[in-house]
């Protein structure tokens, strides 16, 4: 499932409250309704309340339960406009400014900001890096002791990158500079 890439993109895309709750079952349910309790592959739409209700066990499901989504007032339009501006922008949001952005109260921007962040936090955790790990254009190491500028002391200049291998093997250990 492709999403926008644009906010115009984003706002074609999710014009009204159905189409948000459209994307959410897509995603939710890919290959259609699936009750979490048997199992059973039909269900209804109930017209009084947003819920599914299994036609084998009469169990009812909601869209957003076990989601950031579960047990919120707020439209699901502004939250999936929140997860947009939040997942897209380079610096983060403030939620005093998600709040201005969506005209809601600040504690519920940064209720929802919160939840945002702590989902998109798990999926990084859970994509870390393993095993053998190539870089390129590394900065190793920390601030150097010491002042800077005309009242430090003069020392011998040595390279300024950091040594990329140590020959530990030999009695005299090497090592080995790249200049790049």
């Amino acid at each position: 499932m492709k999403g926008p890439g644009t906010l115009m993109e984003f706002m074609d895309m999710y014009q009204t409250e159905e189409d948000c709750r459209q994307a959410l079952f897509a995603h939710r349910w890919p290959d259609g309704f699936v009750c979490p309790r048997c199992s059973g592959r039909r269900a209804y739409r109930l017209k009084t309340r947003p819920l599914f209700e299994c036609a084998h066990c009469g169990y009812q499901a909601s869209l957003t339960a076990g989601t950031i989504l579960e047990g919120a007032r707020v439209e699901l339009r502004k939250w999936f406009l929140a997860i947009y501006l939040l997942a897209t922008t380079k610096k983060t949001l403030s939620s005093a400014e998600l709040s201005r952005q969506l005209g809601i109260v600040p504690q519920t921007a940064w209720t929802m900001r919160r939840k945002i962040m702590q989902a998109m936090s798990r999926r990084d955790n859970e994509l870390m890096l393993l095993g053998l790990v190539e870089m390129d254009e590394a900065y190793v190491g920390g601030k150097k002791p010491g002042k800077r500028g005309r009242g430090r002391r003069v020392r011998p200049r040595w390279p300024s990158w950091p040594p990329v291998a140590l020959g530990a093997g030999s009695p005299r250990p090497t090592c080995r500079w790249w200049s790049g």
